[in-house]
């Protein structure tokens, strides 16, 4: 029998691609998802992916007894991935409560419906948790900075309270995977990144703008230390950040961990700077882009990417798509949307 992961926020945007890479490694998720940042339709599209038909289950994770009731009913789930969390940075700083309530309780009713019992658990943690770092690349040794938004802080207190718990607790197995910037989208153009209102990141915004959905693409700033003046990311297709969770899956079942609780960067280990990625998509597209030099943002960090050594020697990951499959499947998936009238 297949060995079955639950898949919280499955039919978001990394969970989607997620459940697509867990099949292809002979699993079987199970999806939880109650839709707030997320459409149905994606379960039809990774249907057909796929060719399977997914076990869906609309819950909200904050509901105790329903999450309890759920992995009660399925002794033999082997894991848990748990990207289920609200995620909007600006937000979180106007509204806070909303954010610590819902990211915290979610947490917790996932782990007190697993108490007594083993538990193998990929946290979906960030690079924000680093700040502006001292050195790059940045290693999961450097310092974690006191966060810039709640959002950001969910992330390093849910670590924490992982650490905590897999410190506690032999039978749970905890790895934290921090990403950098997701982007891209699956090669079949059926699922990607579909954010809610105006585009917070860089290429969602780019690939809105390019299909005349926004208006003229602001690069804030063009004065930072950074080889032309904009801010440098480090980003990951995020297909290949999908096959992350299954080397961290596969890493806890085979049980050669040193200890219980670990933390891996996810990253490509290079950074664009805002511009290099607008050349990048008019490159490899053929599409010309319309955007001009604004102003710094406030909370912005200058330069951020990745030391992802340990992902490689220890995880056995390592990404394989560059900026070019990056720009090209998030343009393919932005021309599906148009196409399909989806909004």
């Amino acid at each position: 029998m297949k060995k079955q992961i639950l898949v919280t926020g499955g039919l978001g945007y990394i969970g989607s691609h997620t459940v697509v890479a867990l099949l292809r490694a002979g699993y079987t998720p199970v999806i939880v998802d109650n839709l707030n940042n997320s459409r149905i339709g994606i379960l039809n599209q990774l249907e057909e992916i796929t060719g399977t038909m997914l076990e869906f289950y609309n819950i909200n994770l904050c509901n105790k007894p329903a999450v309890a009731e759920l992995v009660a009913g399925k002794p033999e789930l082997q894991g848990v991935i748990h990207f289920a969390a609200h995620k909007a940075v600006g937000e979180s700083v106007a509204e806070p409560l909303k954010y610590y309530a819902n990211n915290f309780e979610s947490l917790f009713s996932v782990l007190q419906a697993f108490e007594g019992r083993q538990l193998n658990l990929v946290f979906s943690s960030s690079c924000t948790v680093y700040g502006q770092p001292d050195t790059l690349p940045v290693s999961e040794a450097a310092p974690v900075k006191k966060a810039e938004s709640p959002y950001g802080n969910t992330k390093q207190v849910a670590e924490e309270i992982l650490q905590d718990i897999a410190k506690a607790d032999e039978l749970k197995n905890i790895i934290s995977l921090r990403y950098f910037n997701p982007v891209g989208a699956h090669e079949s153009a059926l699922i990607g990144e579909l954010p809610i209102g105006v585009p917070q990141n860089l290429v969602p915004f780019i690939t809105q703008s390019a299909i005349g959905k926004r208006g003229s693409i602001t690069v804030f700033g063009n004065d930072y230390d950074t080889p032309d003046g904009s801010c440098i990311r480090d980003y990951i297709h995020v297909v290949d950040l999908a096959e992350a969770h299954v080397a961290a899956i596969q890493m806890q079942e085979q049980g050669d961990a040193d200890n219980n609780y670990d933390v891996f960067n996810i990253g490509t280990g290079r950074g664009y700077t805002v511009l290099e990625v607008i050349k990048a998509f008019e490159e490899v597209n053929g599409v010309k882009l319309n955007y001009q030099i604004g102003a710094r943002r406030e909370g912005d960090i200058e330069k951020v990417w990745g030391d992802t050594t340990k992902s490689k020697q220890v995880l056995g990951w390592e990404a394989k798509f560059g900026i070019n499959e990056m720009m090209e499947s998030a343009w393919k998936w932005e021309k599906y949307l148009e196409q399909n009238e989806i909004h």
